[in-house]
């Protein structure tokens, strides 16, 4: 068998060789399987090869499992997470801690000067970091040009807080004051101000500082230019800046909060509605107001407040009543608006029927600018003791029940003069408090 193959495939190779194809019909068969495997040993051993290096269908289908084992155990892990950081259904998001106001109704402590001969109240009002205007309002029997040597000049360096939210910066411009709570809880520095004058006044109502510039330049507006047409287009930084040495831009376009280079229009309406500060307020206000926070301008000119168990009105001068004082030196007139009263009765509370309303007009009527005590909360001690005093007279003790009465007497006596003691003691005390918040307001 053997013999006739290699027979076959010598005369096969012979037939190509000459052309001719001697091998019979029967071997075309294995003619063709010839020219398929010319080198059927080698080839074989190839595809064998391959055979086994690749990989058997077992091992795909493992090696596919464990790819999708693997993502599902990814997905689990994902899932996981999304849970953790989900807040339980049974429990609200943490609040942010609530704003803590700052809770007593004054800030600062009065002062008072010895004047010399050469003082003037412009001077003196810069010395004591208060206004021109309140200055003059505190000491209305004074010359403010020339107070008097040895005479004493009051300085309004304690004033009531405004109606409105004790938080950023609250400006009142009935007193030309501003107010910056810079703590939460804790009591706000306070600074004198210049505002609008009449026809150009400072806008009333909420906005907030949008932009801040140490060494702003400054450009006279269209209507200041055509009031002055020597005003130049800008003036750059330096001494004769008229918007000092910082300023804050508020979101009311061409009004600023401002340094001033007329230090002695402070306390005044004389600006053309910008806020401005002594040139050494500016400073401290500019580093501690940031862009975005908020400015509430209000108009107060009567403010109530308590300090311990003493009620206080405080009553500035209107706007109206300021340009008086300038124009003429006159003194305020006498206003009471039902705006005013609803103030005082509103802060007052469970007390406003038990205040001396005669006492309450008299302060409002002077408008000294600082706080005058009006009402002072009874003493629970002395109160028992009126309330005993007013007992009807069929139920006086008798007669012969006096010594024992007198005995009495003589032994509250001594609790009387304790209460009083301590009662003054706690003024003592509410003084002190007001001393040391007010060491802060420099």
């Amino acid at each position: 068998m053997i013999f006739s193959r290699l027979h076959l495939s010598a005369a096969l190779v012979l037939g190509l060789l000459l052309g001719t194809s001697p091998v019979p019909a029967q071997a075309e068969g294995m003619q063709l399987a010839f020219l398929k495997f010319p080198f059927g040993a080698e080839k074989q051993e190839e595809e064998k090869k391959k055979k086994d290096e690749a990989p058997p269908a077992e091992a795909k289908k493992a090696e596919k499992d464990s790819k999708a084992d693997s993502k599902k155990a990814d997905a689990k892990k994902e899932d996981a997470k999304k849970v953790a950081a989900a807040p339980e259904p049974d429990k609200k998001p943490a609040k942010a801690a609530p704003f803590k106001p700052y809770d007593k109704d004054w800030v600062g402590t009065m002062k008072t000067h010895v004047a010399t001969y050469d003082d003037m109240f412009v001077e003196l009002a810069r010395k004591y970091n208060v206004g021109y205007v309140e200055l003059r309002s505190a000491n209305q029997h004074l010359d403010p040009w020339i107070p008097g040597e040895g005479k004493k000049v009051v300085i309004p360096t304690m004033h009531l807080l405004p109606q409105a939210e004790r938080r950023d910066v609250v400006i009142n411009l009935a007193e030309m004051r501003m107010y910056i709570f810079k703590t939460p809880g804790k009591a706000p520095l306070t600074y004198p101000i210049g505002i609008g004058r009449e026809g150009l006044q400072t806008p009333l109502g909420q906005t907030s500082v949008v932009r801040k510039k140490d060494g702003p330049s400054w450009r006279p507006t269209a209507r200041m230019r055509e009031e002055n047409p020597a005003l130049p287009v800008t003036v750059g930084p330096g001494p004769d800046n008229p918007l000092g040495t910082h300023a804050m831009y508020l979101g009311w376009p061409e009004y600023l909060i401002h340094g001033t280079d007329k230090p002695y229009s402070i306390g005044r309406r004389l600006s053309s509605g910008c806020i401005r500060m002594y040139p050494e307020d500016i400073t401290k206000a500019f580093g501690m107001v940031p862009v975005g926070m908020g400015v509430n301008v209000v108009d107060q000119s009567v403010k109530a407040g308590w300090v311990g168990d003493k009620f206080f009105v405080e009553a500035a001068p209107t706007t109206e009543q300021v340009d008086r004082m300038e124009i003429d030196g006159g003194l305020p007139g006498y206003v009471f608006s039902n705006d005013d009263m609803a103030i005082i009765m509103k802060v007052a509370g469970e007390y406003a029927d038990d205040l001396d309303w005669s006492v309450v007009r008299r302060a409002v009527r002077e408008r000294r600018g600082y706080p005058i005590e009006v009402f002072r909360k009874p003493d629970p001690v002395k109160q028992v003791a009126v309330e005993a005093e007013a007992v009807p007279a069929e139920k006086t003790a008798p007669k012969e029940d006096a010594p024992k009465e007198d005995a009495k007497k003589s032994d509250e006596a001594p609790k009387d003069e304790k209460a009083a003691a301590d009662q003054s003691q706690e003024q003592d005390a509410v003084t002190k408090v007001a001393d040391a918040e007010s060491q802060g307001n420099d």
